[in-house]
Order: structure tokens, then C-alpha cells, then sequence
């Protein structure tokens, strides 16, 4: 469940398609939280310690229906110096190359694609393929899963002759007498692969649960998976109450062994397997927890196996994951999960459907082909022409089943009708120093929601969180909402300052910190790009502002003082006309300018919600992302749009483009969408599911076409 990428990038497509509402701007700010007081992360004394407290927890937020899987649909991740993390490699290249497009420096990130200069290797439909670099041939090729289950996604993480396949199969049946975690083949599968011949499978680790992310340093890597409890609630009788149903499911809590918590993974190696769990010392708890989740760190060496380290548990929620050299965290939004639904005797309120103005409308692309324009900056707009900013994507803020109301026994306690849990991220922080098991260090909270990874910063001993509050999940954004950063002491995250009335009646669209700045971006009709001072980490403040049309999803750094913005353009009224790509120059925080911005309409791209997709290489200053046309047909091939980025202006190179596919609308097919861009040497290596085209850098002329058969 990487909902900082890849999961969330379907959903985020989706919200291409959707544009502001008009609004007029809150006038007051969040009121700043109280975070003197840390939430303290505990160990259990023993099983029975721990059986008793997760039982307790479950019982209360448990409901007739079972545990609510999450409801996650907010887009994350990105990159932060621009400085690309490798594992070690076995030898040094001898032709300059790109690598993933990573946040921090050092530490690498799950992709589709992965190279040393030498071979590129790559996953898709469950089969990983080796290709030489200098023959331009597939050397290797390997299926990992079945073809019926070709279409899980899966990314690769790599060092030296070592890779690891993380496939992230499986998940939560929510509802009714299913609702259990499945484990097994239904769970992510990490699967670690031998590259120093034809490609070998070693070992596999199977876990129960849902991925969330993974982080790689050296050739460690942690993952973090979320799993519920495996209790198997009773089938509803024939008219039963909703208060018979909680009833039941209350007793199934209460009589759930502690294995049902206990998440449990299986290792194959060599033909042998081995199932465990996590053990009860090995499993820690908030001073306040629901008991419906459980999250576990993995650690795995891909320079030995995949079991040498034990795994650890935290009883709590969890969605994002950032990553230092030095430091793994954590994080989780109350308000993001399933929480119980009121059983009282009064009738069920009914869910009031969103207003035209509450909804996002829809865009109306023209039926003209995609068009490029290369706009010239205009003037800044007044802050007194802002608006507030949509969502990305309508997220419902719960899932509320209908049911239908009766006397409850007096035996049982009708569920207490729930307020709104707080809104606040949770933050934990795990040290991850050296290649043993991960030691938890400290937890904190910061008011409202992150939007991605690239919300999280790690710099001289601070934590900055850049987050929107009372911003509502359906609907669009509430008038009062608005954004900020809290700065956070990273040994005992308490907060050390803050600085907090961001983009009121907006929310954050993309974030970037870089050194002792940072930049925040908020929408609903314009884009305000906010530069902050972060030197003071007591006392952050907003030193520039700058508003355009439209709005950046993505920050990039571009060299001395220059920032790259990927994003959609926008009209007056806040509807999407297209990918837009800005140069601004932020040499003077005080005064952030627009240097150059190129337009093309009618089009997306996966770069706006998964950073892994842009590529900018500044020894040539060429910029590179996958660009979907809205109005062409899918099986007609794709194209990738490369840039070149001067010191002041952003001019079209060209287009790389890849073969269509033709093929049956009712057989699946492989994707021919360009997902990657890779630079190797003097040529551009671009990725789909159909093959890898190779072309010139200079000139984009075609080199060679590797197809995946």
C-alpha cells in the first residue's frame, strides 16, 4: 500500500480530470496544537500484557461490520538535492549514468527501473529482464509471479549482483465474515534475485499484511509493511441487528488469541520454508492505540539473506514512510482510517451529497490534439486575487455502510457515538544505523495532514513536517482551511517552531526543502509559492510569495538558485488545461520570480504524482517526463517529453516516441505507456511495457529498439 507512489497514482490521475471550485478565503489560521507532550512509544511486558491491551483497544473500534480497511487516497513522494542514491555496485561504471529520482541523498527508493551504467534492469507484468547496456540486448529474464497475477505492481531496489523484486500483492477484504487479513501468496512478496549470471531466484519473503514503502542504504533495506488482525468474525444471521452483529464481533475480539495480532511472514529459500511471527518483545504500542493495526520494519541485507535480522511491530497506523542515512520514520493520520459507526436507537443521519460547488469540476478538454505552448511569464497576481485550493482527488473521509437501526439488548454497551478523532500526523522515528533491527527512538504529533514524503525533511538535527489543516476529505477544501510547518527536535520530536497560515482556504499541492529553505505550494485557482527561512529552526517564517496560474505538484532543484515546477496549468475559474513545467528563480527568498514556462495542453503526466518519473540531468540541462494526451487513443502508442533548461528558460527539445499496440479491448494487454527515463552514456533509454527505445541524447534520433516479447 505505497501511497506515497504508486498506489495512489491511479487515483491522482483521476484528479487531473477534476478543477477548483471558486471561494473566498478563510480569514483566520489553524489554532496552533499543543505539543509539549510526546506520544510515548512502549514496549509490552509480556504476551499476556500485550493480549489484554489489544484486545481492550479492538473491542472499542471494532463494529458490526469488522475492521474498515484504510481509505488512502491522498498522491505522495518525491526528491530532494537531486543527488541520486545507488547500492554498491560491482564495479564502477565507465560511462556516466542517471539513477532513481530519490528524496534524500544515499538512500535509495523502489522503482520499475535500475541501472549501474552497465545493464538496465527492470520489472513489469511479474517478469524482471536484464539488458546490456552495450549490446542493447536482454541478457536475463525471469517470471517472478503468474500470469494471472502479472498485474501487481512491483519495484525493484538493487546492490551490486543483488536485487530485491518487492511485489506488492494482496491486501484486506474489509467487510463481514471476511473480514480478515489474508496472508500468504495474498500479502506483498519481496523476492530476492541473483544478477551475477542468468537472473536466479534465492529466497522469497511473504509477509501478511499490506506494503507501505521501503527505504535502501548501503545494501540494507527496511520494509514497512501494515497488517489487522486475523480474527474471523461470524457470518450475520438471517435478520440480525446491527447491535446482534457488534455483539458478535465484540466476542470474537475478546476471545481472539494473540496470534491473531502477531503478524506473521514466511521465508522460502532454497527449496526450504519457514513460517514466524513477530514476537510479543519485539512489539511496542503508543500510550494510545486502536488495536486494528499493526505496523513491522524488515530489515533485509541484500548482500546475505533474507531472515538474518527479526523483524519489529508498533501497535499503531501508519501510510508514509521518509528515510535519512541515519533515521526511518513513520507516520499516520487518524482521520485516514475506518473508525466505528454510531449503533444507538435514534435513525441513521442521513450522508448529505456534496453541492455542485463542493465538487471539483470536471475538465473539458478540447478535441483538438495536444498542443505545446511555451508561455512567457506574466505579471504576478495580487494576493487579493487568490482562491482556495481543491483537493487533489475527492477522498471520502470514512466509510460509513448504511444499516438499519433496533433497540440494542441491555447486555450490550451500544458504541458511543464517535467525534472526529483529532486531525494530526503522528510521527515516529526509528534509528537505522548499522544493519541490525531498527531501534525505536521517539514519536510526536503534528496538526493535520501530510500530502506526501516530500512533507518530511531531516536536516541538522530538526524535523520539519509541512502539513493542511481543516481541509475537508470530500467535497473539496473548507474555507478555513489552511497549511504550515512545525519544526521538531529530531531526538525527542517535540516541537521547537512553527510557522502556520499558509494558503488559507488552500492546501498543499507540493512541498520541497532544501538546506535551510523551504517551499510550499498551495491551489485552488492560483499557485502561491511560498519560500520559507528555515535557519531559525525557533522561528521558521515566509520570506517570499509568488502566485501564477495553475500549480506545481512537483519540486525539483535545477542548479544554483533555480527551481523546476511539474504541474498543470489552469484557467481563471481553476480547470486544468494541461502539464505545465515552470522555471522559477529563487535566488533571493524574498522575491521567488518566474523565468520560463512551457505548456502543453490537453495532456497528464505521472511525474506530477510520482516523482520517480521525472528525470533532470544537468550535465546537459535536458529534463524528461512521460506525457499521456488526452485525446488520443492509449493503443496508439506514447511519447515522452524531453526539455532542455537553461539558466533562464525552458525550450522544447523534442520527442521521443514508442510503437502502439493493437490489440483486443477484452484480452489484457501490456502497457505502452513510456513509464521511465534513463540516461546511459550519450544515449536516452526509455521505458514501457511494450520494450526500451534507445536514442540519441544530442539529437533524440532513434538508436534501437529493445523489445519485451
Amino acid at each position: 500500500m505505497r501511497t506515497s507512489i504508486r498506489t495512489a497514482g491511479a487515483v491522482v490521475l483521476a484528479g487531473l480530470l477534476a478543477a477548483a471550485c471558486s471561494g473566498s478565503r478563510a480569514a483566520s489560521a489553524p489554532e496552533a496544537a499543543d505539543l509539549s507532550g510526546k506520544i510515548r512509544l512502549v514496549s509490552y511486558t509480556n504476551c499476556d500484557d500485550m493480549l489484554a491491551g489489544l484486545r481492550g483497544a479492538a473491542e472499542k473500534n471494532v463494529t458490526q461490520w469488522g475492521f474498515g480497511e484504510a481509505v488512502m487516497f491522498m498522491a505522495r513522494d518525491a526528491k530532494a538535492m537531486d543527488t541520486m542514491a545507488e547500492g554498491k555496485q560491482a564495479a564502477v561504471p565507465e560511462q556516466a549514468h542517471s539513477t532513481t529520482n530519490v528524496q534524500e541523498a544515499g538512500v535509495d527508493e523502489p522503482d520499475l527501473v535500475k541501472t549501474d551504467g552497465k545493464r538496465v534492469i527492470v520489472v513489469d507484468q511479474g517478469v524482471l529482464r536484464v539488458i546490456d547496456a552495450a549490446t542493447r540486448k536482454v541478457t536475463g529474464t525471469l517470471r517472478l509471479v503468474p500470469k494471472e497475477e502479472s498485474w501487481f505492481p512491483a519495484d525493484l531496489l538493487v546492490s551490486g549482483d543483488r536485487a530485491l523484486v518487492l511485489v506488492q500483492s494482496g491486501g484486506i477484504i474489509p467487510f463481514g465474515a471476511m473480514a480478515k487479513v489474508r496472508p500468504g501468496s495474498n500479502g506483498p512478496k519481496y523476492m530476492l534475485v541473483d544478477l551475477s549470471g542468468p537472473p536466479k531466484l534465492l529466497g522469497t519473503l511473504s509477509a501478511s499484511g499490506s506494503h507501505i514503502d521501503a527505504r535502501q542504504v548501503g545494501s540494507t533495506v527496511r520494509i514497512v509493511v501494515r497488517s489487522q488482525p486475523e480474527i474471523e468474525f461470524p457470518p450475520p444471521k438471517p435478520d440480525a441487528s446491527p447491535q446482534d452483529m457488534l455483539a458478535a464481533n465484540r466476542e470474537a475480539v475478546r476471545t481472539a488469541p494473540i496470534e491473531a495480532w502477531l503478524p506473521r511472514f514466511e521465508v522460502t529459500s532454497e527449496g526450504r520454508s519457514r513460517t514466524g511471527q513477530v514476537g510479543c518483545d519485539q512489539v511496542s504500542h503508543p500510550e494510545e492505540f486502536t488495536g486494528t493495526s499493526m505496523l513491522t520494519v524488515f530489515t533485509v541485507d541484500l548482500a546475505g539473506t533474507l531472515d538474518a535480522v527479526p523483524p519489529i511491530s508498533v501497535a499503531a497506523d501508519g501510510d508514509t514512510v521518509y528515510g535519512t542515512g541515519d533515521s526511518l520514520y513513520v507516520t499516520s493520520n487518524p482521520r485516514w482510517w475506518f473508525r466505528p459507526m454510531p449503533i444507538d436507537d435514534a435513525p441513521p443521519t442521513p450522508v448529505e451529497e456534496p453541492s455542485a460547488s463542493d465538487v471539483a469540476p470536471q475538465v473539458e478538454p478540447s478535441t483538438s490534439p495536444a498542443e505545446e505552448v511555451t508561455v512567457t511569464p506574466e505579471p504576478q497576481v495580487t494576493p487579493e486575487e487568490g482562491g482556495a485550493s481543491p483537493a487533489p482527488t475527492p477522498v471520502p473521509e470514512e466509510v460509513r455502510p448504511s444499516a438499519t437501526p433496533s433497540g440494542a439488548p441491555e447486555e450490550i454497551t451500544p458504541a458511543p457515538t464517535p467525534t472526529d478523532p483529532p486531525e494530526q500526523t503522528e510521527v515516529h522515528r526509528f534509528d537505522i544505523t548499522g544493519t541490525g533491527a531498527p531501534r525505536y527512538v521517539s514519536s510526536g504529533v503534528v496538526p493535520g495532514r501530510l500530502l506526501n514524503q516530500y512533507s518530511l525533511s531531516e536536516h541538522a538535527g530538526h524535523l520539519r513536517v509541512a502539513t493542511t489543516s481543516n481541509a475537508q476529505v470530500f467535497g473539496g477544501p473548507a474555507e478555513k482551511s489552511s497549511s504550515g510547518v512545525y519544526v521538531l527536535n529530531s531526538d525527542t520530536l517535540a516541537q521547537v517552531g512553527a510557522v502556520t497560515g499558509l494558503g488559507k482556504g488552500e492546501r498543499i499541492y507540493s512541498v520541497r526543502f532544501i538546506g535551510d529553505v523551504g517551499y510550499v505550494v498551495t491551489f485552488r485557482q492560483v499557485d502561491p509559492l511560498y519560500t520559507l527561512d528555515l535557519r531559525d529552526p525557533a522561528a521558521p517564517k515566509v520570506t517570499g510569495e509568488l502566485k501564477i496560474s495553475g500549480y506545481s505538484a512537483y519540486l525539483h532543484p535545477a542548479g544554483d538558485g533555480r527551481l523546476l515546477g511539474i504541474g498543470q496549468e489552469a484557467s481563471a475559474q481553476g480547470r486544468v488545461l494541461g502539464t505545465q513545467i515552470s522555471l522559477f528563480d529563487v535566488a533571493d527568498p524574498a522575491n521567488p520570480r518566474l523565468l520560463s514556462r512551457f505548456h502543453q495542453r490537453n495532456s497528464g503526466s505521472e511525474a506530477e504524482w510520482d516523482p520517480h518519473a521525472f528525470l533532470y540531468w544537468p550535465q546537459s540541462g535536458l529534463a524528461m517526463l512521460p506525457l499521456q494526451n488526452y485525446n488520443a487513443d492509449w493503443r496508439d502508442g506514447s511519447s515522452a517529453l524531453v526539455l532542455k533548461v537553461t539558466d533562464g528558460a525552458i525550450t522544447r527539445a523534442g520527442t521521443i516516441r514508442h510503437p502502439g499496440f493493437k490489440g483486443r479491448d477484452d484480452v489484457p494487454t501490456p502497457d505502452p505507456s513510456i513509464r521511465r527515463c534513463v540516461v546511459i552514456g550519450d544515449t536516452v533509454w526509455t521505458v514501457s511495457g511494450l520494450g526500451v527505445k534507445v536514442s540519441d541524447a544530442a539529437t533524440l534520433a532513434d538508436r534501437g529498439w529493445i523489445p519485451f516479447t
